[in-house]
């Protein structure tokens, strides 16, 4: 099978971001944004999806706030992902889950369809 992997880049007025991933990859991450939640938040989202993910992202913090770091990871993300699957041959089109952790239940529902 071939790997499946992608590294994907984003440089906007606000924002200056790298993806790197590895679908196949064991739960390794290095997150590094100016947003400590997000860093835990994509550190667990890694770890539980045993997918390598590399984050490097910088963001204009003194004009605007945070929400547009937020946005671009999740825009480039989204991106990696639709690399790294190419074709997304032998992968069910859809799927959801519902995990209990600490004092909330996490629900998503996933669908790749394109």
């Amino acid at each position: 099978m071939k790997k499946r992997t992608a590294t994907v880049k984003r440089k906007t007025t606000e924002t200056d971001i790298s993806v790197t991933l590895a679908i196949d990859g064991t739960g390794k991450s290095k997150i590094k944004t100016p947003i400590g939640l997000l860093n835990h938040m994509l550190e667990l989202f890694s770890f539980h999806g045993l997918f390598d993910l590399d984050i490097v992202a910088s963001g204009d913090f003194k004009k605007v706030d945070l929400h547009h770091t937020n946005e671009d990871i999740g825009i480039v993300l989204g991106q990696a992902f639709k690399k790294a699957l190419n074709d997304k041959a032998g992968i069910r089109r859809f799927g959801s889950a519902s995990v209990p952790m600490e004092d909330v239940v996490a629900a998503v529902t996933v669908d790749i369809s394109g």
